[in-house]
């Protein structure tokens, strides 16, 4: 694998070369769980954390905490590529889940499932993480349209301060979802790998028919 362009000034980052993941999927289960800004998805996670044992990573929270962490491989790196406004490249986000599944594994003797909240969010993403780290064993889609995501954000940003919850980031953040996240649902829903969600009920009722996909797939709660 070629190394990585490096922002003006700085080193190249080479990437490990591979031949075979990382983790076997025969031990390791790894749910991509992708939606629309305002799905629910994040409310979907935490229940099936509670219910099923599963580890929680999200790729935009652990390239934040890398950016910041003293010491870190990555970090002026990701300041680099953010300062210049620029995509961090996929082989340091990949590298970071990586590393967060090891380490919940081997410190925190973790149960091998993992629920990987918003990715891959491009087509290189998925390509380069099947490749290196675990082949997923299914991506969990909320399918919502975009009239209820954008009723939801606008109410959630009455009190959530996020920045990006207004209309205008709104509208942004679907086109960026539609262009470059609705190939990777599409790709792997041809291989069979999707489990798609109607997520336009209520919380609770659109949890109902994941507790019933997650039993068909063979996953079983563990509480």
């Amino acid at each position: 694998m070629p190394a990585l362009p490096a922002p003006a000034n700085k080193p190249q980052l080479s990437a490990p070369d591979k031949d075979t993941p990382t983790f076997s999927p025969d031990k390791v289960s790894v749910i991509f769980v992708l939606g629309g800004p305002g799905a629910g998805k994040g409310t979907q996670c935490d229940k099936l954390v509670r219910d099923y044992g599963f580890t929680h990573l999200s790729a935009g929270d652990l390239l934040r905490e890398e950016q910041d962490r003293e010491g870190s491989q990555f970090g002026s790196l990701i300041k680099e590529y953010i300062k210049e406004g620029t995509i961090v490249p996929m082989e340091i986000t990949v590298q970071l889940l990586e590393n967060a599944m090891n380490e919940d594994l081997t410190k925190k003797h973790g149960n091998g499932r993992f629920l990987i909240d918003g990715f891959p969010r491009k087509m290189d993403q998925a390509l380069k993480f099947e490749e290196v780290v675990c082949p997923s064993k299914f991506t969990l889609f909320f399918d919502c349209p975009e009239d209820v995501m954008q009723e939801r954000l606008l109410n959630r940003g009455k009190t959530s301060g996020r920045a990006d919850d207004n209309a205008e980031s709104i509208k942004k953040r679907f086109k960026t979802f539609v262009e470059t996240s609705m190939p990777v649902v599409e790709y792997f829903e041809k291989e069979g790998k999707v489990v798609r969600i109607p997520a336009t009920r209520a919380p609770d009722e659109v949890y109902e028919e994941v507790k019933e996909k997650m039993g068909q797939r063979g996953l079983e709660m563990t509480k």
